[in-house]
C-alpha cells in the first residue's frame, strides 16, 4: 500500500473532535500525557477497566454502574463486565424528548416520513403498552420480519424498554430462512408488513407470513404494518393492524432496569454452513460499544444526520439505530439502492443533509461500474464521512470515492461482524486515510494479528484476534447451555484468545488491511492468498461486474478457480481470460493467477449481500451445501455444479 495519505483531517477537525476531547479528559483525570490516537489506543488496551468505566461516564449512561468493572477478566469466554450494573437500553436511546428530528424514512417508491424525538417517545410508549397488555415481559422474545422503516425502530425500542429481547430479519427472507432463525428462539410476538418494495415491484408477503405463523407455535400475536398498502392482507383472530395494537393514550414509558449482561438482541450467523447460530448480545455491552463507536470513532453528535444502507437482517441496522443514543438524526432507506435510478441515494443525501453516509463495498463498486459520479451531479456539502463494510473495500474504491464522490471527507472502511454487533477495526476522524487501509483498531479492544503458531506479526498476513475480553462479547448462543458452540466458534484456534476468522495485516500506520475470511483463504502450493487480493485486481477489468474465487483440490494440491460475472452481452473468450490473468499477475503475483477462469450468469450471496465462497467450493467438490435457505439466490449454485472444465 502507498504511504501517502489520501485525506488528512484539518487542525480544526482535530481540535473539535470528541475523540480529542476524550483524550484530553484521560490526560487530566489519569495524569498521563497521551499525544495522539495511537497513544490513546494503547492506554485503552493497557487500562481497559479504566477506559470502559470512563466511556460510561463520558456519555453519561443512564443507570447504575456498580463498583466492579469486570469479574473474571482473564476468562474468554466467561468474563463478566459491570456485573453489578443496572440499566435499560431503550431509555438511553430515548433520553432526548424534544422537537429535534429523530428519524427520517425514505422509500424507493418516493415515500417520506419523519418523527421528532418527542413523537418517537410517544409512539414507543403506545406500542410498549400494547406489548404489556398481551403479557410480554422481561426475557420474552419479540421477532420482526420488517423493512428498514420507522415502525421497526419503534418496535425494537418498545420491546427493549420492558426488558424483552429483540430479533429481526428482512421481509425478503424465505419461509425456511425465517423458521431456521425465529423457530429456534420461540418469539411470542411477530411484527411484519403487508408487503414491501424492491426494484420497482410491490411484493405481497401475506402467504409467507401465514406459513411462518403456522409453523412457529410460540407466536401469540402478529402485528402487521400497512407498509405497501396491499389490499390482500393477512387476517385472523391473533392478527392485529399496527394502529390497533398499541395504546395511543399512553404517554409514559416505564423502563425496566436490566443487568448489564442480560440479553438485548438475538442475531444470527449467515447460516451457510448449517442452521444459523443464535448469537445473544448483552444490554450494556452493546450500548457502551456503540456509544464509543458513534460518539468517538465516528464523531457523531446532535448536529449529525447518520445514514446506513442496510436491511433489518444485517447487524448494521442494530448499529445504525444506536445513533439515537447520541441524539443524532437517523435517515432510513428501504428498497433497491439503484431504484428508481443509480443516483437515488445521493439525491437523498443532498435532500436530507446527510453528514455520515454508510454503505457496502459492493455498492460503491457497482456505482463505479455504472459510471456514477456524484461529485459532478450533487452538492453533498453536508457530507463529511463515508463508512463502508460488508466486504473488503479495495484500494481502487478508495480512489473512486475521492475522485468521483467528494475529495474532502473521511472514508472509513470498518470491519467486525454480527459476532460482536460492532467493529474490531474502524474509522477515526482525527487520523489520516491511507489507500486500502482501515484507519485503526477500536479503542479498548486488544486486536492483534497472529501467525499459524499464535505469534503476533506486523506487516504480515495472519489471523485477526482479540487478546483479552471486552464488554460487547456475546452473552452466549441461544440454546447453547454449556457454551460449547460458543467456545468452538471463537476460542479453539488460540487458547483464551478470540479468533475472529478474518485474514488480516497490521500496517506501519497502525491501520488494518483485511484480505477476506480466513476460512476462504486460498492455498495453492502452500502459499496463503486472501480472496480479496484477487477480487481487487479482477474488478479493474471493465468487462467484469463481479467475481468469486475458490480453491479446488487438484492433483494432490490446490488450484485457484475464478468465476466471473460479465457485463450484458459479453462472452468470456481466451483474449479476455488473458487480460484478467495479466492484470492479476502484474498487480499481485503469479501465485494469484487462477488456473481456471470460467463465466457464470450470477454469483450466490447471502440475504445480507455477502458472496459465499464456501458454498461454491462445496458445489465444485460435489459436497452438499447445508443450508441454501440462507442464500438470496440459491438457484445460482447450479452454475457451478458439474462443470466439465473442472473435472
Amino acid at each position: 500500500m502507498t504511504s501517502e495519505a489520501l485525506w488528512q483531517p484539518s487542525a480544526e477537525t482535530i481540535a473539535n473532535a470528541r475523540m480529542t476531547d476524550f483524550l484530553q479528559q484521560v490526560n487530566t483525570e489519569k495524569g498521563v500525557a497521551l499525544a495522539n490516537y495511537h497513544d490513546l489506543y494503547q492506554w485503552s488496551v493497557d487500562n481497559d477497566e479504566s477506559f470502559w468505566s470512563m466511556v460510561w461516564d463520558y456519555f453519561d449512561v443512564i443507570g447504575e454502574k456498580g463498583k466492579t468493572v469486570v469479574a473474571d477478566k482473564e476468562k474468554m469466554p466467561g468474563a463478566k463486565w459491570f456485573p453489578d450494573a443496572r440499566l435499560n437500553f431503550a431509555e438511553n436511546l430515548l433520553r432526548h424528548k424534544d422537537d429535534h428530528i429523530a428519524l427520517i424514512f425514505r422509500g424507493e417508491n418516493g415515500a417520506r416520513q419523519q418523527l421528532t424525538y418527542a413523537e418517537l417517545n410517544h409512539e414507543v410508549a403506545a406500542f410498549a403498552a400494547g406489548l404489556r397488555q398481551r403479557g410480554i415481559e422481561a426475557g420474552d422474545r419479540v421477532a420482526a420480519m420488517m423493512p428498514n422503516c420507522i415502525e421497526t425502530i419503534i418496535g425494537m425500542l418498545a420491546t427493549t424498554s420492558i426488558g424483552a429481547i429483540w430479533s429481526s430479519c428482512s421481509p425478503d427472507f424465505g419461509v425456511q430462512g425465517v423458521l431456521d432463525r425465529f423457530g429456534q428462539i420461540e418469539p411470542k410476538i411477530l411484527i411484519t408488513v403487508d408487503g414491501y418494495f424492491y426494484n420497482g415491484k410491490n411484493l405481497n408477503i401475506k402467504n409467507k407470513t401465514a406459513d411462518i405463523i403456522k409453523q412457529i407455535p410460540s407466536i401469540e400475536a402478529t402485528v402487521v404494518v400497512n407498509f405497501s398498502e396491499q389490499k390482500d392482507c393477512l387476517q385472523g383472530d391473533k392478527v392485529f393492524a399496527w394502529n390497533d395494537f398499541g395504546d395511543a393514550e399512553q404517554t409514559h414509558i416505564d423502563f425496566v432496569p436490566r443487568n448489564f449482561n442480560d440479553p438485548l438482541y438475538i442475531m444470527f450467523s449467515s447460516g451457510t454452513t448449517g442452521v444459523p447460530k443464535c448469537i445473544v448480545h448483552g444490554t450494556g455491552g452493546t450500548l457502551l460499544q456503540h456509544l464509543k463507536e458513534h460518539g468517538l470513532h465516528t464523531d457523531l453528535d446532535r448536529d449529525d444526520n447518520l445514514f446506513y444502507f442496510t436491511t433489518c437482517g444485517w447487524m448494521m441496522w442494530n448499529w445504525l439505530v444506536s445513533g439515537l443514543a447520541v441524539g443524532a438524526t437517523l435517515t432510513l432507506f428501504d428498497g433497491s439502492p439503484f431504484a428508481p435510478k443509480p443516483e437515488f441515494l445521493w439525491d437523498v443525501a443532498d435532500q436530507e443533509g446527510i453528514t455520515v453516509f454508510g454503505t457496502s463495498a459492493k455498492y460503491l463498486a457497482a456505482l463505479e461500474k455504472a459510471d456514477v459520479k456524484p461529485k459532478q451531479s450533487h452538492k453533498l456539502d453536508k457530507l463529511r464521512s463515508i463508512l463502508t463494510t460488508g466486504s473488503v473495500l479495495p484500494p481502487e474504491s478508495f480512489d473512486y470515492v475521492y475522485r468521483d464522490i467528494k475529495k474532502d471527507l473521511c472514508l472509513s472502511s470498518i470491519s467486525g461482524g454480527t459476532d460482536i454487533v460492532s467493529c474490531f477495526a474502524l474509522g477515526c476522524s482525527i487520523l489520516p486515510v491511507y489507500r486500502g487501509e482501515l484507519q485503526c483498531r477500536g479503542l479498548g479492544l486488544a486486536v492483534n494479528v497472529y501467525d499459524d503458531n499464535g505469534q503476533p506479526v506486523r506487516g504480515e498476513k495472519g489471523e485477526l484476534v482479540c487478546e483479552s475480553s471486552f464488554p460487547c462479547m456475546p452473552v452466549g448462543f441461544w440454546g447453547d447451555d454449556n457454551n460449547e458452540r460458543y467456545h468452538n466458534a471463537y476460542f479453539t484456534r488460540f487458547e483464551n484468545t478470540w479468533a475472529h476468522g478474518d485474514f488480516a495485516e497490521l500496517t506501519e500506520h497502525e491501520g488494518v488491511i483485511i484480505y477476506g475470511r480466513s476460512d476462504a483463504v486460498l492455498n495453492p502450493g502452500g502459499v496463503r492468498i486472501g480472496t480479496a487480493e484477487i477480487y481487487r485486481q479482477v474488478e479493474k477489468v471493465d468487462e467484469v461486474l463481479e467475481s468469486i474465487a475458490i480453491g479446488q483440490q487438484y492433483q494432490d494440491d490446490e488450484r485457484v478457480v475464478l468465476f466471473v460475472k460479465l457485463r450484458d452481452s459479453i462472452q468470456l473468450n481466451d483474449e479476455l481470460r488473458q487480460t484478467i490473468a495479466k492484470t492479476i499477475r502484474a498487480n499481485a503475483t503469479p501465485r494469484h493467477v487462477p488456473a481456471v477462469i470460467l463465466q457464470v450468469d450470477d454469483i450466490p450471496r447471502t440475504i445480507s449481500g455477502k458472496i459465499v465462497e464456501l458454498a461454491v467450493r462445496n458445489v465444485v467438490h460435489g459436497e452438499p451445501v447445508k443450508n441454501t435457505d440462507a442464500l438470496a439466490n440459491p438457484e445460482t449454485l447450479d452454475y457451478f455444479r458439474d462443470r466439465e472444465e473442472l473435472r
